[in-house]
């Protein structure tokens, strides 16, 4: 019966407007014995009660228009409902809890529209999802409990908190581990009709004792399926490779071990990647060099070891380890550009003048040798501190280095010429003890000396990325592209509300319009408030065979070169560079890469946030086991988000954490969407991103990173003119209407998580794209500072 429905199908899609009898389809499929007819009959039945053809007035069948199915990817809330996103441009459907099919977060799925989308109330489409297509969890990291019901050995208490509201049934078909092991189990059996909040599945591995020292960042590991063993072929493969350059290895590159090179990187940094070498030309101009490990060499195209990191797509550096891409024999070993030792080298020399243009360039392997490991803290103390002790140290660098600050100083002024936008977020760096137990969280300094070296690093990857452009050959890119014009829009009507006009056209957005916004409200209470909501406004960086410019930087071209042994893309390049020296721009050279670059560029974008998504949650699991010591405390905060449901605040040393409008009992708050702020209705005190509080932490749960705090004398807030009450609901959910309460918190400050409400303000930068503020570290692509 269904290879017969299929086949009328097909029969009554070859003319969807025309209708036939069911004599006329029988002809047409040939089933013109009386025995066929009843079949045909049933079947036309069965399709006209699924919908899909309907009887005409006269008794024929006709084909039912099918409406679109959409493909996107589901993200589901705790409370049932979801979103499907299909289209950055484009908003996001809500789907209601009876509409979901049992989706999971990150499940791709096709849904169909129920109703269309209203701009003019911003409201946005509703639809059901139809199929799903690929479920994105295939197998969760949780705690085992035991338990004893049928079949089953067992539950897994979930950590991740899109999980959280199910229930995961061990089935007895794989290991029996003990009570209180972190474990992962494959998902054999998804939520249905019948168990709409189960999942059920076999433990395939043990992590380890939930209390053994780094088992709790070890199960996040798991959890994200960051690769973190080297499997047996790539280590033998790696363990083969000489510790030493080799002679024959020299050949074909030119020598520049004479060079007074240098390496200039954190204490930690182990995995030395880039060497600089500077000084002042006779034609007052500057000689800029900058000079990368060679990866490619030792990390051949179809080995275990470039298959391997591939795979890994970027090393991943976590509180108190490092996931390297490449086994440490090379990252720490002949790969690093260690002291005193030759190595083998890409390099990028520049000439730049007075005004920071690149007016000459070359680009080629080379054998190096490193003069100093230099430390940030040791250039600055000799650039900024003066310090006569180290300066003393190092007396032959030190005029390189004031050469270096000199040039660094033009290239800045380079940069913000053409409207880079500089963005200076604070990051933190955990302290851990012996046991992994977080002991202090300190802010990274950022001096001169790491403004310097990332300065040198953007000059080469934008000469690199501007040489292969110019030669029209397949390449790898780093882009950033230009922020979706609803969002700047959004934008400008936020800063509207403040008093800030955004000069220029909104409709042809220019990185200089916002560099100029940041310059207006430099020093300012609103500062904070601006930075975040700009952020949230841009695109995410990626990687691309396409060169589409760097819109943070104000880049036309942009690569990544500097970091080969933590970044596979920026091995690709150097692996470009080296193709197309030896082999020409011919046709059948540039066919070589061509097909493999996009899946390159988008498998390494892939692990690249799976890596920061892996990296942020360790840090706030550890940020939220640091505050459990410090229950009961008062701190100083910033308001860093004001959602429906409360207020989130950031302290000094970044942790951050909600205040939930439950405990906001001095008034009765309303969330005002234009201003983003929550107002009193009685004493009308205003609460808005960046604003100064002070408060005092009630709760943390390390497992789902989660710190909340309660106001400390909310009567010293500032009071506004603006008057809220009963008649001005649309304004939001006073403190009484807590449905938004810890069950479903924040997925990125309130990401999806607002209700059926407002589509578009949903849909806005801080959705997709996070509210974290620091989420968008890499898109402007510092120099990792390790």
């Amino acid at each position: 019966m269904t290879e017969l429905k299929a086949k009328i199908l097909a029969d009554l899609e070859e003319n969807p407007t025309i209708s036939l009898s069911a004599e006329k389809i029988a002809r047409k499929l040939n089933m013109t014995d009386a025995e066929d007819f009843t079949p045909i009959v049933q079947s036309l039945a069965q399709l006209e009660r699924e919908g899909k053809v309907e009887v005409t007035d006269s008794g024929e069948f006709k084909l039912v228009p099918q409406k679109q199915l959409i493909t996107g990817v589901f993200h589901g809330n705790s409370k049932g409902f979801g979103f499907v996103a299909y289209d950055d441009s484009m908003p996001d459907i809500y789907v209601n809890p009876d509409h979901t099919k049992h989706a999971l977060s990150g499940d791709e799925v096709q849904v169909k529209i129920l109703r269309a989308g209203d701009p003019r109330s911003d409201q946005g489409p509703e639809g059901q999802v139809e199929e799903i297509i690929a479920h994105h969890y295939d197998h969760v990291v949780g705690e085992f409990k035991n338990l004893t019901m049928g079949n089953y050995i067992g539950e897994i208490i979930l950590k991740d908190k899109k999980l959280s509201h199910l229930k995961f049934y061990v089935s007895d078909k794989g290991l029996h581990p003990q009570d209180g092991e972190i474990v992962t189990a494959t998902i054999e059996n998804y939520p249905t009709d019948d168990s709409p909040e189960v999942l059920t599945g076999a433990v395939t591995e043990v992590v380890g004792d939930k209390n053994k020292p780094g088992i709790d960042i070890l199960s996040v590991v798991y959890a994200h399926d960051v690769p973190h063993e080297f499997p047996k072929e790539a280590m033998d493969q790696a363990n083969q490779i000489p510790l030493k350059v080799l002679p024959e290895e020299k050949k074909g590159r030119k020598d520049i071990t004479n060079q007074p090179l240098v390496t200039i990187d954190s204490i930690e940094s182990k995995d030395l990647d880039d060497a600089v070498v500077a000084w002042k030309m006779d034609n007052g101009h500057y000689h800029l060099g900058v000079h990368i490990a060679d990866v490619s060499h030792y990390v051949q195209p179809g080995t275990p070891l470039d298959d391997e990191a591939f795979k890994r797509g970027t090393s991943v550096y976590l509180t108190d380890r490092v996931i390297p891409m490449l086994p440490r024999r090379l990252s720490n070993g002949i790969c690093s550009l260690n002291p005193n030792e030759e190595r083998l080298a890409m390099s990028c020399e520049m000439e730049i003048d007075e005004q920071g243009n690149i007016v000459k360039h070359e680009i080629f392997p080379s054998v190096i040798k490193s003069h100093a490991r230099m430390t940030y803290k040791a250039v600055n103390k000799v650039l900024e501190s003066d310090d006569q002790q180290t300066k003393e140290q190092y007396k032959e660098l030190v005029p390189m280095f004031q050469t270096m600050a000199e040039l660094h100083k033009i290239l800045l002024k380079h940069r913000h010429r053409r409207g880079a936008i500089d963005f200076e977020a604070p990051e933190a760096k955990i302290i851990v003890d012996e046991n992994g137990h977080p002991t202090d969280i300190q802010l990274r300094e950022r001096g001169l000396s790491e403004r310097m070296i990332e300065s040198f690093m953007l000059a080469a990857n934008e000469t690199v990325a501007e040489h292969f452009d110019h030669l029209h050959v397949p390449f790898l890119y780093r882009i950033h592209e230009k922020p979706d014009g609803d969002r700047i829009k959004d934008f400008a009507d936020f800063l509207s509300a403040l008093g800030i006009e955004m000069k220029g056209d909104l409709n042809n957005v220019k990185p200089k319009m916002l560099q100029r916004v940041l310059k207006q409200v430099a020093g300012t209470p609103e500062e904070e408030m601006v930075q975040v909501m700009m952020l949230r406004s841009m695109q995410q960086a990626k990687y691309s065979a396409d060169e589409l410019g760097h819109f943070g930087l104000g880049a036309e071209y942009y690569t990544h070169f500097t970091s080969p042994i933590r970044r596979y893309p920026d091995t690709t390049v150097h692996r470009l560079i080296k193709w197309y020296r030896d082999h020409g721009t011919n046709e059948s050279a540039k066919a070589k890469y061509r097909d493999k670059l996009p899946e390159i560029a988008e498998h390494t974008s892939v692990t690249e946030r799976r890596g920061i998504d892996t990296e942020r949650d360790v840090d706030s699991m550890k940020k939220a086991e640091y505050m459990e010591d410090h229950i009961g405390e008062t701190f100083d905060a910033v308001v860093s988000s004001v959602m429906k449901f409360g207020l989130f605040v950031e302290l000094p040393n970044t942790v951050e954490g909600l205040i939930h409008i439950s405990a906001m009992n001095d008034d009765y708050y309303e969330y005002v969407e234009k201003q983003m702020a929550l107002v009193g209705r009685s004493n009308h005190h205003i609460f808005r991103i960046g604003q100064p509080v002070k408060v005092k932490l009630l709760r943390v749960d390390k497992d789902q990173r989660e710190v909340d705090f309660e106001m400390v004398n909310p009567e010293d807030a500032p009071v506004t003119k603006l008057r809220v009450g009963r008649d001005n609901g649309r304004h939001g959910h006073g403190r009484r209407n807590q449905n938004h309460g810890h069950s479903n918190r924040r997925n990125n400050h309130g990401n999806r998580e607002n209700g059926h409400l407002n589509n578009r303000q949903i849909n806005r930068g801080q959705t997709r794209h996070g509210g974290d503020k620091r989420g968008h570290g890499r898109n402007f692509d510092r120099k990792k500072r390790r």
